[in-house]
């Protein structure tokens, strides 16, 4: 059975993740400090401070690479008219309907995406605090 500190604690590890509104990378720093210093109190606190740590990691991987993918897109809708861009030495950038309909659609799915990764947080944090042992869901195993 664990104790209430226990699921206090597990579960101020999985919010702390809300960090990252305050400093950069805060979601993956302040859990890993505050796993770093429960984990030898009992296994829960290990388990369940891998799962914040690996969740922030992989959802901060899954992002940078919406980001990375969303550059050649963007560079492409903006000059995708101007065939002598370096020659005409102006800039003219193309928003029509299409191109801004594109951005609102990129727009909504990278709010979508963090509103998931809010609600995970939340989540598996209520679940820590009722003394459950909660696995995010696509996570990647950086640290077993």
């Amino acid at each position: 059975m664990k104790t209430n500190n226990e699921n206090t604690n597990a579960f101020l590890i999985h919010i702390s993740a809300f960090a990252g509104f305050i400093f950069p990378f805060g979601h993956i720093i302040t859990p890993l400090i505050a796993w770093q210093t429960l984990k030898e109190r009992s296994t829960f606190l290990d388990e369940q401070g891998k799962e914040a740590v690996n969740f922030n990691i992989s959802y901060t991987l899954y992002v940078f690479l919406l980001t990375i993918t969303f550059i050649p897109f963007a560079f492409g809708s903006f000059f995708r008219n101007h065939n002598n861009f370096f020659n005409n030495n102006h800039i003219n950038f193309d928003l029509d309907f299409t191109n801004m309909f594109g951005f609102i659609g990129y727009g909504s799915i990278t709010g979508i995406i963090y509103l998931i990764g809010i609600a995970l947080v939340i989540i598996a944090s209520k679940k820590a605090r009722d003394g459950e042992n909660y696995k995010y869901p696509f996570t990647i195993k950086f640290i077993k």
